[in-house]
């Protein structure tokens, strides 16, 4: 069994981890894969047509946890323990859950000091006891302790007191003074583990075609001094197709992990020329999980050839490798029987497929399915995408009509195409 320290409007965890609000999905993945022997059967529960329609949760069914994480910025939002037999919790390293230990009003009281009188639920048939950041919600044990409620009492509010004995049912920790208008906060500073974070990503353009990228990162540091003297840094970097190694290196730092692909497997949508032609060196990626996006380099001039950007979607093959990249694409459109001055419009991470579509035109070719699957394995689950071309981007379109991933290439010398790219494992 857990034995699990409260922090209000933070955290819950104990010395070795920690789920704190505003992290990360993919460091609360992390966090349960490495201590998988103690934490065990997660569920990871989700929308598969309607992804942002609902908040993303991890259900620890074992321990009687879930994480809610918001839809959008997949940062942790909500804190809930529903199941409060299958951990134990303490405040300020006194329990008041264990199993000598059980969490009554009169122990919440004692544990947590005064606050405003309970709300009744009548639709739950639940007390809601609201502290910042911290909410409890206890079960009556009869229709006997129901209060009645008179429409006139406390200028007609249903705030009344618990009754004596009443049990915690749940538990939630969340930001701010009320869980129903909670939101997800920053990500915090212990959350940043000396790694940098993309708040959002601009697409250059010339007009007509990607020049590169303007990345706003988020990154720690103030200087020279203790930790508690860092703060979050916002630092603007532009990269630009044709750039070296070393220019993205300098803009970006070093990546997560550099990706050499071992073979083209796209290359037979290439034109007959060129399908013959055996390449001596390999084209490669640099990987920036954190940042979302991908940057490929050709292997003969070791100069940047496409960006890939990535949505971070459930139900993709990739999911959580990547953060979720936010990104803008703003564009021109030329409305037919219009005036010459084009409408401008924004793509966004969040853009659907046939909204796209009604905004740059239906692709005149056929899509090319992609079916990723590991080396090991052949199987998955999550069935083939489907890649369109337009406008000099490659849109990699799930199932459910949402985005997986766009890459955006330079005008390609004469007789060769641009391809759709996997660039990890």
């Amino acid at each position: 069994m857990l034995d699990l320290e409260v922090v209000p409007e933070r955290s819950l965890g104990n010395e070795q981890w920690e789920f704190a609000l505003g992290m990360p999905m993919a460091q609360a993945v992390s966090i349960l894969q490495k201590y998988c022997r103690i934490i065990k059967n997660v569920q990871l529960l989700y929308r598969e047509q309607t992804p942002l329609g609902h908040d993303l949760i991890q259900n620890l069914t074992q321990d009687g946890i879930k994480l809610q994480f918001d839809a959008m910025s997949q940062r942790l939002k909500v804190i809930e323990v529903y199941d409060l037999s299958k951990v134990k919790l303490k405040y300020c390293g006194v329990h008041f859950n264990a199993q000598a230990i059980a969490p009554t009003i009169e122990q919440i009281d004692q544990s947590f000091g005064a606050t405003h009188p309970g709300v009744y639920n009548a639709a739950e048939q639940l007390f809601h006891l609201n502290f910042r950041g911290l909410s409890f919600s206890f079960q009556l044990d009869s229709w006997n302790e129901a209060p009645k409620y008179e429409p006139n009492f406390a200028l007609g509010l249903a705030s009344l007191q618990i009754p004596h004995g009443a049990m915690v049912k749940r538990m939630h920790i969340y930001t701010g003074n009320s869980l129903g208008d909670t939101k997800a906060p920053p990500m915090p500073l212990a959350c940043f583990y000396g790694n940098v974070f993309a708040e959002s990503v601009e697409v250059l353009r010339d007009g007509t075609a990607p020049l590169g990228l303007k990345v706003r990162l988020l990154t720690t540091g103030g200087g020279a001094g203790l930790m508690g003297d860092a703060k979050v840094r916002v630092v603007e970097r532009r990269v630009h197709f044709g750039e070296s190694c070393q220019d993205i290196l300098s803009a970006l730092g070093a990546p997560h992990k550099i990706f050499y692909k071992s073979e083209d497997k796209m290359k037979i949508h290439s034109p007959s020329p060129h399908k013959q032609v055996t390449s001596k060196c390999n084209d490669f990626f640099y990987n920036y999980f954190t940042l979302g996006m991908d940057v490929l380099f050709d292997s003969t001039t070791q100069l940047v050839k496409k960006f890939v950007l990535h949505t971070n979607f459930p139900g993709h093959y990739n999911f959580n490798i990547y953060h979720r990249c936010d990104f803008k694409i703003p564009l021109v459109i030329q409305r037919e029987g219009a005036a010459s001055q084009g409408e401008d419009c924004i793509l966004t991470t969040y853009s659907k497929w046939d909204q796209i579509q009604e905004l740059l035109g239906h692709p005149l070719e056929k899509p090319v399915v992609l079916h990723r699957s590991s080396s090991a394995n052949n199987t998955n689950p999550f069935g083939s995408t489907f890649c369109f071309g337009l406008h000099r981007m490659i849109f990699e379109v799930m199932q459910n009509n949402h985005i997986a991933s766009v890459t955006l290439y330079r005008v390609p010398p004469s007789g060769s195409a641009a391809r759709p790219e996997s660039s990890t494992h």
